[in-house]
């Protein structure tokens, strides 16, 4: 199966997809794919990104132990952004040892 209509052009080929969680609805992580990470996490059912700093590709989870075992997929309305719901294998999503990236709250008065 192949995602052909995805639009990586737009992102100079890549698209940004959030992560998650399919039980509770929490958003774990925001990270980026290009054609080749979408293909391999359709096809081994985990989450594959394109590392933007190191220029390769990296299975999530290859090193902590924390994987990403692939829900569902869908893509926006302009086929440029991917949300994917997971299931967590390990205990944590972010690299920081919590379970979302997203735990730094931008408080009103800080704006």
């Amino acid at each position: 199966m192949r995602f052909t209509d995805i639009d990586f052009e737009k992102g100079q080929g890549l698209v940004p997809v959030v992560i998650q969680d399919y039980k509770t609805g929490d958003v774990l992580m925001l990270g980026y794919m290009n054609d080749e990470a979408l293909q391999k996490t359709l096809d081994t059912g985990l989450v594959y990104f394109w590392s933007r700093t190191r220029k390769k590709l990296w299975l999530k989870g290859e090193e902590s132990g924390n994987k990403l075992h692939v829900k569902e997929i869908f893509k926006d309305c302009d086929n440029d952004t991917i949300l994917i719901k997971i299931a967590l294998i390990g205990k944590n999503v972010c690299h920081t040892g919590r379970k979302s990236c997203f735990f730094q709250q931008i408080k009103k008065e800080d704006l």
